[in-house]
């Protein structure tokens, strides 16, 4: 298997306040919008993130898991800088989400803030000095200036 994640897919409870939040709070355009089902954006080239109704996201995995509330992670959304995170942030809240961490400086080096979308999946907003994408699309990540 090569090295590569082309969608991440995420159980949601309220398949209706993702669409809420997502499509009409932070403006994100749907790659493909099936009511009652799945939602897609696309998020990258060549990468999409699902949202899945819950209860269809069990019956599709055969019952797999009982829960299927997301934990344990964080979706990270990359910027150019510390006002550019708390601009983000605040659009975030003002769409519907929950604050789950003010935005400051990080022990990293950067400065980042957390949010929750409406479904609990808790989304990192992040100037990263180190972080970089290179002409062939290849993550960088290198030292942090002080």
């Amino acid at each position: 298997m090569e090295q590569k994640t082309h969608i991440i897919t995420l159980a949601t409870p309220d398949l209706d306040a993702a669409r809420r939040f997502y499509r009409d709070g932070l403006g994100w355009e749907p790659l493909l919008d099936v009511p009652g089902e799945i939602i897609f954006f696309q998020t990258a080239p060549a990468f999409a993130l699902g949202l899945f109704d819950a209860e269809k996201f069990r019956a599709d995995i055969a019952g797999a898991v009982a829960d299927t509330r997301v934990t344990g992670l964080t979706l990270a959304h990359n910027v150019d800088g510390p006002a550019e995170v708390d601009a983000v942030v605040e659009s975030a809240l003002l769409a519907g989400a929950t604050l789950v961490k003010s935005p400051q400086r990080a022990a990293f080096g950067g400065y980042h803030g957390h949010f929750a979308d409406p479904n609990g999946v808790i989304w990192e907003v992040c100037h990263n000095p180190g972080w970089g994408v290179d002409a062939s699309g290849t993550v960088r990540l290198g030292e942090i200036p002080e």
